[in-house]
């Protein structure tokens, strides 16, 4: 069993902290007002640097950003000002998605090797992932939800879901990104 590390906090008053970071195993993004407090749990708790930043002049960047350590994703409504900050903190491409979609951190799940959308997710932004973030990409839903980055985490060692998630998925899960499921809650 791998232990990941955890940490019980909130932000603005609410536990599902995840709407709000985008985090890599090599850094995090939050929001501009986050308390100092906040920030040093997040980077205590995931031992990476911490940036703040908005991303569609909003607070929720986990909703909206998704990206691997061969490049961060961003909507077509970023603000220039916005992806000058993420380029300038992240030695990684920061590539802006052009299609109608733009919660890319609900509707993918990935890693450095694969990514997991759901059934609906267009030709477009299947070929984008796999020619600029270097993934293989696949479609699953987990808990019967279609967005998966709604219902999961992962980082290179190991994948938190949805506690509903039914077994073929969570064996297909395992198979694709040959990593641990550990069903679990936000609380």
């Amino acid at each position: 069993m791998i232990f990941l590390p955890s940490l019980r906090t909130s932000l603005y008053g609410n536990p599902n902290v995840g709407a709000f970071i985008f985090a890599t195993d090599n850094f995090a993004l939050v929001p501009p007002d986050s308390p100092q407090k906040f920030i040093s749990e997040v980077s205590y708790a995931l031992k990476v640097p911490v940036y703040k930043t908005t991303i569609c002049n909003s607070v929720l960047l986990g909703i909206f950003i998704v990206g691997n350590s061969n490049g961060i994703l961003i909507p077509y409504n970023a603000q220039e000002e916005e992806i000058s900050f993420i380029k300038e903190v992240v030695d990684l491409p920061v590539i802006q998605y052009n299609g109608k979609e733009n919660a890319l951190g609900n509707m993918i799940l990935l890693d450095d090797k694969k990514a997991i959308v759901g059934p609906r997710t267009s030709k477009e932004l299947k070929v984008l992932l796999s020619d600029e973030l270097k993934v293989e990409v696949f479609e699953l839903s987990i808990a019967r939800i279609s967005l998966p980055g709604v219902c999961a985490v992962i980082n290179n060692k190991a994948i938190l879901c949805h506690p509903h998630i039914m077994e073929e998925e969570k064996s297909e899960l395992e198979k694709i990104f040959n990593k641990s499921v550990y069903p679990s809650t936000v609380n």
